[in-house]
């Protein structure tokens, strides 16, 4: 599955099941570990467990077998690693503390340091 095909069914995933202040940060250039992540908030631990539990299974059913799930545990920060598509599923004031947007995008303009999920339905190739 293409990169932006599966950002796009990740993204779906996590709309499903109302997750917050999704967005996507393309990693291409500046790390061999994926290409793009993707950042998004749940209102609770359980929340944040079944987001990540819905995006694993929704990359399943597109034949994409994750490569790990991290942070099952006490379910504040949860990863999901699809390869090409690392997804971090977070409580607020996790995702507050790392501020990962800041730190793959320190040398990015503001404007575009990270995009809403708006934005992303057009993807770069």
């Amino acid at each position: 599955m293409q990169t932006e095909a599966l950002t796009g069914l990740v993204i779906k995933a996590l709309e499903d099941l109302k997750g917050q202040d999704i967005k996507v940060i393309d990693v291409r250039g500046k790390t061999t570990i994926t290409d793009m992540m993707v950042i998004a908030s749940g209102t609770s631990d359980r929340h944040v467990k079944a987001l990540a539990d819905n995006v694993a299974i929704q990359a399943k059913a597109a034949g994409v077998m994750p490569l790990g799930t991290e942070g099952e545990g006490d379910n504040e920060w949860v990863l999901v690693d699809l390869n090409d598509v690392v997804v971090h599923v977070m409580l607020p004031r996790v995702r507050d503390f790392y501020n990962l947007e800041k730190l793959w995008l320190t040398d990015a303009p503001a404007a575009e340091a990270s995009e809403p999920v708006s934005k992303v339905k057009r993807l770069r190739g």
